[in-house]
């Protein structure tokens, strides 16, 4: 009762990185609230799932194991959490702002009334005043999102309806182990009692997956170029000194428009959320949208000829020159010294 759930996505019998984040974001917010933490994981041939989970602080774990929920559906999936949710009653319930978590968290909170923030940056705890009505709410979860095409940043509260329901994006929040012999408890199931032959109506026949065709999520370093870089041709000089330095190639949302890259380098509010070591900003001006997916980079090198570039206000070095120029010297330089 009125415990923290995490919906826990599975592919091939892995746990979901988003789904790793948020359980150690909701361990976090459990120990704030002094309450539990609770995870769901729904599929088919789940032994031995909690050796994943258990790790990252849940203390329960409530296991969905059935032929028939496997792959996703739409129906069957949204039957058993919106049941469980009314049977448990949790006061926060999150998952990933996903293909899955962007289909599935809508029909759950729609169906229990509950409302629910997509794809949100950041989860706090806090209190709410409605001055209007005289009234103070306290702890509640603050749901932090870039809003307004990623001008301003909107913190929404959600002060009577439950659960609180929030997607977020991946990336964002970090993946760390409480305990590799952290113990809690499984629940397993039985679907019978939550799924009806109805939620079966609709049945994946065949099933198609097409892998990404680069990772830079995981990448420790990325050369990422912006709308500045001119063109396809001068973008091919990022390639170039990411195969000499060991990176990926990254872009803006406006590189990738016009053009310049493919979506799946895309880093930002619209692309991916990176971490990297180093993160080396190529003809990027820094706009919020791009910012918000890079700025937890550990060290970001700006190459810009504008010297008054948004980006150079969160950048640890700024080199201003044409990249034109700046790039290819960085590549010799970098082949002279590393010899």
């Amino acid at each position: 009762m009125n415990n923290l759930f995490v919906y826990c996505e599975i592919e091939d019998g892995v746990i979901a990185d988003v789904s790793l984040e948020l359980l150690t974001k909701g361990r976090s917010l459990a120990n704030q609230l002094k309450c539990k933490l609770e995870a769901v994981v729904a599929g088919y041939r789940l032994d031995g799932i909690e050796s994943q989970v258990f790790p990252y602080g849940a203390d329960v774990l409530h296991v969905a194991d059935d032929e028939r929920l496997y792959p996703y559906a739409s129906l069957p999936h949204t039957s058993l959490l919106v049941k469980l949710f009314e049977e448990e009653k949790p006061q926060i319930a999150l998952m990933g702002a996903t293909s899955i978590g962007r289909d599935l968290g809508p029909r759950v909170s729609s169906a229990l009334g509950s409302g629910l923030t997509a794809d949100c940056t950041a989860l706090e705890i806090g209190d709410h005043e409605e001055k209007k009505e005289g009234k103070v709410y306290k702890n509640l979860l603050y749901q932090i999102r870039p809003a307004f095409g990623g001008n301003i940043v909107a913190t929404i509260v959600n002060p009577d309806c439950r659960p609180q329901m929030a997607t977020v994006r991946e990336g964002v929040m970090k993946k760390e182990i409480v305990s590799p012999d952290y113990k809690g408890k499984v629940n397993h199931l039985d679907t019978s009692g939550y799924l009806s032959e109805s939620d079966f109506v609709v049945k994946v026949i065949e099933r198609h997956i097409e892998k990404a065709k680069t990772n830079i999520k995981n990448a420790s370093i990325i050369v990422s170029g912006g709308y500045g870089m001119g063109s396809k041709e001068n973008f091919d000089l990022l390639f170039d000194l990411a195969s000499v330095i060991g990176a990926e190639v990254g872009a803006s949302r406006a590189a990738v428009d016009a053009g310049f890259a493919d979506h799946d380098r895309q880093v930002g509010q619209t692309g991916v959320t990176v971490r990297p070591k180093l993160y080396i900003a190529c003809g990027i001006s820094g706009q919020i949208q791009h910012i918000a997916g890079m700025q937890e980079s550990s060290m970001i090198i700006a190459v810009n000829n504008d010297c008054n570039a948004p980006i150079n206000s969160i950048a640890d070095y700024v080199i201003t020159g044409e990249v034109e120029t700046v790039i290819p010297k960085m590549i010799k330089y970098y082949k002279k010294n590393s010899k």
